[in-house]
């Protein structure tokens, strides 16, 4: 589990105090995949600091299954009382309505934007143990040349991961086999044990592993290089140019739920997530704090189903 991952664990508020639970309903945060991820990051990056300014419990629910759906559908029945909120990625908001015939939700009808957490780029790594290639020909001449050998692992089938690679092997005329997880974090530990070889993960939960040589950066997917690992080039610099793609972290509520009251919430958790003691630790795992408007946040999901909307025709990838 990523560094970053284990401090935002530990703030997580105590539900120890029964006066403030008879006095005032928590705040639930459901997160739909497992600890340690992204979405869980993001969760509890402010949850702690809700709780003190709210006087109330704010927890942190984890309920993984199905690629993020399983929350989905939860947050779809929740009452549009801003009680439920769905912290969650680009995978759960954008790809599944794009990729599954029937996801159980649609994220633009059942949901109401609150605000668009977090970004990160994504980059591409390698096991240092299993794959020599030190740049993009020669990860391309290794894939070629060991075909049988060539898996990758994401958070689960349709998440941004996913998706990147299905872009690069299309680009490049290369093959592998895809070997979805359980969530972003078991993803990054099968990948350093060296159950399988490579894959695009986002740059906040490979940190740790490139710097301490387990794995091998080859590019960012980003406009510009990463402050954090600064020798580590662009896909343009690597030689795949018009290839920058992004993960991403939002909050939303179900549908129904008052514009005045997902406008007060998303100015909180801006708020928040903006405090040097919180941007901080985000910004040295990777992460870039966005912020923003409920109404900025929806024109910018618009977009994002679209593009890929556009990937999963060319690939025709689904869910089920």
């Amino acid at each position: 589990m990523p560094p970053i991952a284990r401090r935002m664990l530990l703030a997580l508020p105590a539900l120890s105090c029964p006066a403030l639970a008879q006095t005032a309903r928590p705040l639930v945060l459901l997160v739909p995949f497992a600890p340690g991820g992204a979405s869980d990051i993001a969760a509890r990056a402010f949850s702690s600091r809700m709780a003190e300014r709210q006087g109330r419990p704010v927890v942190v629910e984890n309920r993984p299954g199905a690629n993020g759906q399983l929350a989905a559908r939860i947050l779809a029945r929740a009452a549009p009382d801003g009680q439920t909120l769905l912290v969650g990625s680009i995978g759960v908001f954008a790809l599944n309505t794009v990729l599954s015939r029937n996801p159980g939700y649609d994220p633009l009808t059942d949901f109401a934007p609150v605000m668009l957490a977090i970004t990160t780029p994504n980059i591409l790594v390698v096991n240092t143990r299993r794959v020599p290639a030190r740049d993009l020909p020669g990860l391309v001449a290794w894939m070629r040349a060991n075909p049988a050998e060539v898996s990758h692992a994401t958070s689960g089938i349709g998440s941004s991961p996913h998706l990147t690679m299905e872009l690069f092997t299309q680009r490049t005329g290369t093959e592998a086999q895809h070997v979805p997880a359980r969530g972003g974090a078991t993803a990054v530990m099968d990948l350093v044990a060296g159950t399988v070889p490579l894959s695009f993960q986002g740059l906040g939960s490979v940190i740790g592993p490139v710097r301490e040589g387990r794995l091998r950066a080859l590019f960012v997917t980003a406009p510009a290089r990463a402050p954090l690992l600064p020798d580590v080039p662009t896909a343009a610099e690597a030689g795949l140019p018009d290839f920058e793609v992004g993960s991403w972290q939002a909050v939303m509520a179900p549908a129904g739920t008052p514009a005045a009251m997902r406008a007060q919430l998303a100015e909180e958790i801006t708020s928040i997530l903006r405090e040097p003691a919180v941007s901080g630790p985000l910004e040295a795992g990777g992460y870039t704090v966005v912020g923003g408007t409920p109404e900025e946040y929806d024109a910018f999901q618009r977009a994002e189903i679209a593009r890929w909307r556009r990937v999963a025709e060319a690939s025709g990838i689904v869910l089920d």
